[in-house]
């Protein structure tokens, strides 16, 4: 994995401003420690940094191919898994110098133009410019589990695969206008489909692909999640996935530095953990794995809905049972609420927080020992492992399930914001858009129907957010991190397998257990989902009650956008609303809001 950036700009020389394309690899350098490069012409300047993983020689970038077509220099972040057939089919044509996929797919692009995204398998966001031709075309991942960020602004392209180091960029503005706020009070830690929350910045699309020009820019979707009839038992339908899954996991295998898995004690990481574990045995390895903790979560974890019990028995038992090397990291609450800030210099923005401080410290420990990492990311969005998917009343409300709380959110923008913002308004329409979005069939069911809706919210949305943590908290580490269940194969088929069968015997993500049943002991094989691992420490609330009260106690720029009384409630603790799901309420909010003041005062972010 890796950082890239640049300019393009066909009335301007690219070439003059070199101090500036410095700063950006520099904010860039986090997700690629190994190697770095800065290419410049007349027309464009590209810039990557490298975390090395396939062909640690060979693979430098900014790469360049020279043809009887043309000119052709690529900047890449990511990882195919289907580069060996590519590069024997692409073998008729060309010559391959190294064994990193940069050069299958630069040559991929050569030959197949902009239908080459349709020849790949992987996860990957990447530019390249066409010398000959004045040109530029981007394109990111059918899933979107690679970020690329760009600006039109000045008659020129600039790109990034993250916000801080687009905003090293002088022509683009550290502001945000209505829209942003809407984005950072209503939406976040989501994000619309696009947005960038910065004015003026925004963010290919999953699944999206196109060129900049002359002319301008125009992206075109290339893939989304297609309906169509599927006429299989359920047995033909376990086995299919079984095969799919066993396929992405071994795939995703293959790596020239040390390689582990998260282990977090349920379905989906054990899974990736067993298929590793097995095949690193083949090889005369030992896999290593694994897991999070916080210190006295023992003493203060209480049961609930949406985690009926904590993770330690559920680990031990699997390490024992695949015999691999564990690792245990355990969080203490000070590092946790010393992390918040970091958290939101890795990710951009003001996001889980300490969701995201805990991955943050956890990827940290783990890249001491491991280079990439995979992780069961993505398998309840796909395989319909949450709540919101099997409780009917949640599964039928009008809205996004997991954010309901917008009359409870609207409460803290200030007066200018409440009166130019229709709260309700703004977050519905994203909603049906992105409902009414899902493809269907006229043979489904009302329950299907609705499960593809659900599965299309999810992967635009809920998805969308993980991912963005995975992402960033692990490359701000320089740890690649894999997610086998992204495979676009798995999401495209499981789009089409009906809810009868995905909750087969009434059990959350039923299919999938019975699909993979001999790859686990019973114990965990049917525990009850139960999410990400965080703190029930009270000493938690405290500590970022006494944060936003020191930044409230000061100049803070958080009251430009945020109402001090609100503020001032949460300090008192008389609600409780859950902000985002049962992933962040009161504590979780409260640290959100001590993210935000960060966020505007480290990248000096000003309203408009």
């Amino acid at each position: 994995m890796c950082g890239i950036a640049g300019a393009v700009s066909f009335t301007e020389d690219m070439r003059a401003d070199m101090k500036i394309y410095e700063r950006m690899q520099k904010a860039l350098l986090r997700r690629g420690p190994d190697q770095r490069g800065i290419v410049l012409t007349e027309e464009a300047a590209l810039i990557h940094t490298r975390l090395a993983v396939i062909d640690i020689n060979g693979g430098r970038q900014p790469m360049t191919f020279s043809g009887e077509n043309g000119n052709y220099m690529i900047v890449y972040n990511g990882e195919l898994y289907n580069t060996a057939e590519l590069r024997e089919e692409l073998g008729r044509d060309f010559d391959f110098t190294t064994r990193s996929d940069t050069e299958v797919v630069l040559k991929s692009y050569v030959k197949w133009g902009e239908n080459c995204v349709e020849h790949l398998n992987g996860i990957f966001a990447f530019v390249v410019y066409e010398q000959n031709e004045h040109r530029v075309f981007l394109a990111r991942d059918r899933i979107g589990v690679k970020p690329l960020f760009y600006a039109l602004c000045k008659d020129k392209l600039i790109f990034a695969s993250e916000l801080p180091a687009l905003l090293e960029h002088p022509d683009i503005p550290h502001e945000v206008d209505e829209n942003g706020v809407a984005e950072l009070i209503l939406m976040a830690p989501g994000r619309t489909p696009g947005c960038g929350v910065i004015r003026g910045v925004e963010e290919v699309k999953a699944g999206h692909c196109g060129y900049y020009s002359a002319d301008g820019l125009k992206l075109r979707e290339y893939w989304k999640l297609r309906a169509y009839e599927l006429n299989e038992t359920f047995e033909q339908t376990a086995e299919h996935v079984r095969e799919l899954l066993l396929d992405s996991i071994r795939r995703q295998l293959v790596s020239d530095v040390p390689l582990c898995t998260f282990l977090s004690g349920g379905l989906d990481s054990s899974l990736i953990s067993s298929v590793a574990a097995a095949e690193m045995k083949k090889r005369g390895d030992v896999l290593h794995t694994f897991s999070v903790d916080y210190r006295d979560n023992d003493r203060y974890f209480q049961k609930s809905h949406f985690q009926p019990d904590s993770d330690p028995e559920y680990i031990r038992c699997m390490a024992e049972y695949l015999g691999t090397e564990h690792h245990w990291t355990v969080i203490d609450t000070p590092e946790l609420v010393d992390s918040l800030d970091e958290a939101v210099d890795a990710r951009g923005l003001p996001g889980m927080a300490d969701v995201d401080a805990s991955l943050l410290l956890f990827c940290r420990e783990i890249k001491n020992i491991g280079t990439v990492a995979l992780s069961g990311e993505c398998a309840d969005e796909i395989f319909g492992g949450y709540p919101w998917y099997r409780d009917k009343d949640i599964r039928m409300t009008d809205g996004f399930p997991w954010a309901q709380s917008t009359a409870y959110r609207k409460r803290f923008l200030t007066d200018r914001y409440a009166e130019s913002i229709n709260a309700e308004e703004y977050v519905y329409k994203a909603y049906r858009k992105t409902a009414d979005s899902a493809e269907k069939l006229l043979s489904d069911d009302p329950t299907d129907s609705r499960m593809r809706e659900m599965t299309q919210l999810n992967f635009d949305w809920f998805m969308q957010t993980l991912l963005d943590r995975k992402d960033r908290m692990s490359m701000y580490s320089g740890l690649e991190v894999r997610v086998p269940f992204c495979d676009y194969r798995i999401a495209e088929y499981m789009y089409n397998v009906k809810w009868e069968y995905k909750d087969w015997h009434g059990r959350e993500k039923g299919l999938l257990r019975e699909a993979m049943k001999e790859w686990l002991p019973e114990k965990v094989l049917w525990r009850k989902k139960s999410p990400y691992p965080k703190t029930h420490n009270p000493a938690f609330l405290a500590a970022v009650t006494e944060k936003l009260r020191k930044i409230l106690a000061e100049d803070t720029p958080l009251t430009e956008f945020v109402r001090r009384e609100e503020l001032e409630k949460l300090l008192r603790h008389e609600e409780n609303v859950q902000w985002y799901g049962q992933l962040m309420s009161l504590p979780q909010t409260i640290a959100f809001f001590t993210q935000l003041d960060h966020w505007l005062k480290r990248f000096d972010i000003k309203p408009v």
